[in-house]
């Protein structure tokens, strides 16, 4: 992988990470389409630059994770769920990421549910901070489980979990916002310790690289999605996710793409 390839899927990660697309299944589809090699760095790099993107939450929501204990304890019960599930079926994870076909029908089922998903969950006031309960938080984490299948979108898994605890749109996807950041630290550090032996210096230099640009692009990203969604809601990501689905679908039957 070259400096310029890392540049260009940190910038895809940085746009899609908080965006209900799935943003690994997006890495992989522009990984495909660059004729990247998938090796275990290529799947390393996939995982751990979603931690810079990841990272931009804690500045520009830095005064929220100072706000009270209560706050980290549901964040932990709600991330407990993908710490034991990414652990038990880490290798079975690991093989689908480089599946374009699994990202291409992951993405139009999940483009079904996020259309009609307004008309599913009744909506509570986007003006109102609605306190939310332990158990809430703990089902929110289990829907979070979801998307180890590349190209549900960790975003809208939880979104939609959040949902059906009865959070506005805007709360849900920042609760979303806040959960991503022990989620993706414990993948990322996990991803690390399994493969650091393998990296060399020129690898952890494309790291660093891929880290900064999905952190800057990310800080951007956030804030449009959250005004965005407050006001026209998810119906237009899940026509977005049909489309690529049908179209990756296509690439792949037709030879264009490896499934």
């Amino acid at each position: 992988m070259s400096i310029l390839q890392a540049i260009l899927l940190a910038i895809v990660e940085g746009i899609t990470e908080y965006l209900p697309i799935s943003s690994t299944g997006h890495m992989i589809i522009t990984s495909a389409v660059m004729g990247i090699e998938e090796n275990q760095f290529v799947k390393v790099f996939i995982v751990n630059i979603q931690l810079g993107a990841i990272l931009s939450v804690v500045v520009l929501y830095w005064k929220r994770f100072f706000q009270s204990f209560d706050f980290y304890f549901k964040l932990i019960i709600a991330v407990i769920p993908a710490l034991l599930l990414g652990y038990l079926l880490d290798d079975y994870i690991d093989s689908l990421l480089g599946s374009v076909l699994t990202v291409a029908i992951t993405l139009i089922v999940g483009g079904w549910v996020l259309i009609f998903i307004d008309r599913l969950f009744v909506q509570s006031d986007d003006t109102i901070e609605k306190e939310i309960p332990y158990l809430s938080a703990f089902w929110i984490g289990l829907f979070q489980c979801i998307a180890m299948l590349p190209g549900v979108s960790r975003s809208a898994a939880s979104i939609i979990g959040g949902m059906t605890q009865k959070l506005s749109r805007k709360q849900a996807a920042e609760f979303s916002f806040f959960l991503a950041v022990p989620t993706m630290f414990a993948a990322t550090a996990y991803k690390l310790l399994k493969t650091y032996k393998t990296i060399d210096t020129s690898q952890v230099e494309i790291l660093l690289i891929g880290n900064l640009v999905a952190f800057v692009v990310a800080m951007l990203a956030i804030r449009l999605f959250i005004q965005f969604v407050s006001q026209y809601g998810f119906k237009i990501f899940g026509y977005y996710r049909i489309f690529l689905g049908i179209i990756l679908l296509f690439l792949i039957f037709t030879g264009y793409l490896p499934s």
